[in-house]
Formats: structure tokens, sequence, C-alpha cells
């Protein structure tokens, strides 16, 4: 994949926040830091997208007979299994 630029412009005090996350966190330079930021935000809303579906498909499947504590264990298997 070839890489293209694009120009930003930050105030000072955002550019001195940059420069210091690059050297906090060893980012090669403030490209590296600002694109781990871009795919950052696109797999938090790639979560949310994913978890609203998951909520409109709970919502559709109705009322549980099952127990909270019943439901919050197989929550927890579900994560430890994802894990």
């Amino acid at each position: 994949m070839g890489a293209t630029s694009l120009n930003i412009s930050l105030s000072r005090e955002l550019k001195e926040k940059v420069n210091e996350q690059v050297k906090a966190h060893h980012y090669s330079n403030a490209s590296d830091y600002v694109r781990q930021l871009i795919r950052r935000d696109i797999e938090r809303k790639q979560a949310q997208e994913e978890l609203r579906a998951l909520l409109a498909e709970g919502m559709k499947s109705g009322v549980s007979n099952k127990s909270p504590e019943q439901i919050f264990a197989e929550l927890r298997d579900y994560i430890h299994a994802r894990l």
C-alpha cells in the first residue's frame, strides 16, 4: 500500500501534546501516532456498531426465562471464550 500525504494544522499546544505522546509511547514520529489514533477511532466506531446490532438483536429476542445470575454467567463465559 502506497503512502500519501495529508497536511493538517495544529495549535502550538496540540503540537506539543502530540510530540509528548510520540516520545512517551515511543512512536517513530507524529505520523505514526496520528495513524494509530485514526485506527483506534475506526475500531471504536466498528465496536459501537456491533454493540448496537447486538442490542437490537437482544431487544427482538424478547424476555428471557433465565435468572440474572445465569445471564451474567453466560456472558462471562462468552467473554472468556473470545479472549
